[in-house]
């Protein structure tokens, strides 16, 4: 019994530190036939609801890098008829805040939206693809933001009639753009990750000194 109480507390604790490990970009896909939509907050609703019950071909992942991402690479199916929902959750130190630019290159035929810490930050409802070039502003998402320090959720939203190309999300902090990925911008702990983090180290103390100690007696 006190070894697994002792694992299990060990268990809390290694949870708790490498929940702060990597920034996390989860990429979710599902059916729809649905043509450009009114209103940010319209690609919102659609896609969540599309993206809810995604079906065959379709599904929900995590990726590395925020670069080449596309359905059929990830699911290996449908290349029409997508709804597209990208969700990057990163963390800002306090050195970093500033204003920073964004861009995405994506292909949305049926337009999208994007949103930042739940805002919408911009909306498209032309045919949009990038082909790997951000030189027709009408064709990726660009905006600016003054960033504070702390954990920021970016969320994308897009429709795809044909062809299902790839896509890729980036940031500039102010030393060029880079593309999203698991090894920058690492999330900030919260304050509730940090008391998980020493009650689970205070306890495993509290495991090793009665072991000394009985080992005295």
């Amino acid at each position: 019994m006190k070894l697994i109480a002792k694992l299990a507390v060990a268990t809390v604790a290694m949870a708790a530190i490498t929940s702060a490990n990597a920034s996390t970009i989860t990429i979710q896909t599902g059916f729809s036939g649905a043509g450009p939509q009114a209103s940010a907050e319209a690609y919102r609703s659609v896609v969540d609801a599309a993206v809810a019950i995604p079906g065959a071909g379709y599904g929900s992942t995590t990726v590395s890098s925020y670069d080449n991402v596309s359905n059929g690479s990830l699911f290996g199916g449908s290349n029409s008829n997508i709804a597209f929902k990208s969700t990057i959750v990163f963390g800002v130190q306090a050195g970093q805040t500033g204003n920073w630019s964004f861009r995405g290159g994506v292909d949305f035929g049926g337009g999208g939206a994007v949103f930042l810490d739940g805002q919408a930050v911009d909306f498209r409802s032309n045919d949009m693809w990038w082909a790997g070039n951000y030189g027709n502003a009408s064709q990726f998402f660009q905006f600016g933001a003054n960033i504070s320090a702390g954990n920021h959720t970016l969320t994308v939203y897009g429709l795809e009639g044909c062809c299902d190309g790839g896509q890729q999300f980036q940031f500039n902090s102010g030393s060029g753009f880079q593309s999203f990925n698991s090894s920058t911008l690492t999330p900030v702990p919260e304050p509730e990750t940090y008391g998980m983090m020493l009650a689970g180290l205070g306890l495993l103390g509290i495991i090793s000194r009665r072991k000394v100690q009985a080992k005295i007696a």
